[in-house]
């Protein structure tokens, strides 16, 4: 039985990797786009997900053949589960005012680019980070799952889901609920697939802006591993170089 489930999971996640790389190609090419036009003009790149959405976010920051300049905009207590008790994360999600609290005390400023990451995308954190960043003049990709806004009902007070008020979105596909499998014996649908998605969803647009760079002649601000010959000193000329727009050195 083990084993046919771990094969069915394998196949819901290689088909959504599928459907997304299908579906949404356009929409990634789109954001690959707009990171690298973001990092040509001079601007900065952070990216924000609260709960498992952060794990996405965390993976494309300060990665061994990611791009150095994306930045993780953290909120205290909704980053991951590390927050005790862990529900509280889940409750200050749906804080309204958060988003702008956080937003007034960090660097983003007009011209940078914001990658918020939310699977349902209802809750006011998420719908509120993206609505008052633009409004700073920031350029917002959305990561979500499009069905929720047609399936649940938002938790914001303006009744809008994160995808409302993104310049750009990429629909991660999953299903409301976020679980692939399903057994008689199981009272509850199980194995979530949203951070083999989202994760991959990601690293594919940060694949496309580092192309999209070199071939306008620009060497993309790439950071290698810190496990390889010559790991440390490639780091350490390119944090260097970029130290004005990286902030998780400091």
């Amino acid at each position: 039985m083990s084993d046919r489930l771990a094969d069915q999971f394998f196949d819901a996640a290689i088909g959504l990797l599928q459907r997304v790389r299908d579906e949404e190609g356009t929409a990634i090419e789109a954001a690959g786009t707009l990171l690298a036009d973001t990092v040509a003009a001079g601007g900065r790149l952070f990216a924000f997900g609260a709960g498992h959405s952060s794990l996405a976010a965390q993976d494309v920051v300060y990665r061994a053949g990611g791009l150095a300049l994306m930045n993780l905009l953290a909120v205290p207590g909704v980053v991951g589960v590390d927050v005790m008790p862990a529900t509280l994360g889940s409750a200050l999600e749906r804080v309204d005012g958060l988003a702008a609290a956080v937003l007034d005390s960090s660097p983003l400023r007009a011209g940078d680019a914001l990658v918020i990451v939310s699977l349902s995308g209802r809750n006011a954190l998420p719908v509120e980070m993206a609505m008052n960043a633009r409004a700073l003049g920031v350029r917002v990709i959305g990561v979500t799952s499009v069905a929720y806004a047609t399936e649940t009902k938002s938790r914001h007070s303006s009744g809008t889901f994160l995808k409302d008020h993104c310049d750009l979105v990429l629909d991660s596909k999953i299903a409301v609920g976020d679980a692939e499998l399903t057994l008689d014996s199981v009272p509850a649908p199980f194995a979530p697939a949203s951070t083999v998605v989202t994760t991959a969803l990601l690293q594919a647009v940060m694949a496309t802006a580092a192309g999209a760079l070199a071939d306008r002649g620009i060497e993309p601000p790439l950071l290698r591993s810190g496990n390889v010959d010559g790991g440390h000193e490639w780091n350490g000329r390119v944090l260097e170089q970029y130290r004005d727009r990286i902030f998780y050195r400091s």
